[in-house]
């Protein structure tokens, strides 16, 4: 049993669409830093920014020097 051939155009496609992190602009509360995570995964942004915040905590306020450098590093999606 042969396996089911997509066309060559559509497996161009699919290798040219490639995933990126961006800074949310719909789910901002700050930078747009955890919103952007949450979009890259798919998952809801709420728990990334409480798995930040316990990080932080954790971290003794660590996360706040990784959320400042990921604001400037990651860049704010586009239009």
């Amino acid at each position: 049993m042969a396996e089911e051939q997509k066309p060559k155009a559509v497996v161009e496609e699919q290798k040219k669409q490639v995933k990126r992190l961006y800074r949310s602009k719909k789910d901002k509360v700050l930078g747009g830093v955890c919103g952007g995570i949450a979009e890259y995964f798919g998952i809801d942004p709420v728990l990334v920014r409480v798995g930040w915040v316990l990080g932080t905590l954790i971290s003794m306020g660590l996360g706040i020097i990784g959320y400042i450098v990921c604001w400037i590093i990651i860049p704010e999606k586009p239009e």
